[in-house]
């Protein structure tokens, strides 16, 4: 649909989502996403570069150097504390998501789990320590 065929609505329609991840080495986490994780770069800023952007499929994380701790010690592993949530639409797609990851030594903080909400999920680590949870439907 083109832009100028866009209904007429009351309100502004919200059409995606990009979660901002924060890292301490810009190119090692673009690295990660990239060659473990299957996205690729969809830009970089700056020179050195401090902000960027990864894609894969629908998905779209933003990766934002910074200087400075933003948790204080063990608290998001400890507490759970998810940077992101990326789903796909059948347990099938779940289940080859963790397989293509497990083959790319990927590093997981929780594997591949039935959840009691119905959900199959499992959660990888990234370098800076963001809890990243890929799901899909338990099938």
């Amino acid at each position: 649909m083109l832009v100028s065929e866009r209904p007429t609505l009351d309100r502004a329609v919200l059409s995606a989502t990009e979660a901002m991840l924060y890292v301490s080495d810009f190119e090692r986490a673009r690295d990660f996403y990239v060659s473990k994780l299957g996205f690729v770069t969809e830009f970089s800023y700056g020179e050195p570069p401090f902000y960027g952007l990864v894609k894969r499929d629908r998905a779209r994380l933003c990766l934002r150097l910074i200087r400075e701790p933003v948790f204080v010690g063990d608290i998001r592993t400890r507490e759970e504390l998810l940077s992101v949530a990326l789903t796909v639409d059948t347990a099938a797609e779940v289940g080859a998501l963790f397989e293509e990851f497990r083959a790319a030594d990927v590093a997981f903080y929780r594997e591949l789990k039935q959840q009691p909400w119905g959900a199959r999920d499992f959660v990888v680590l990234d370098p800076d320590g963001n809890l990243v949870l890929f799901a899909g439907p338990s099938g």
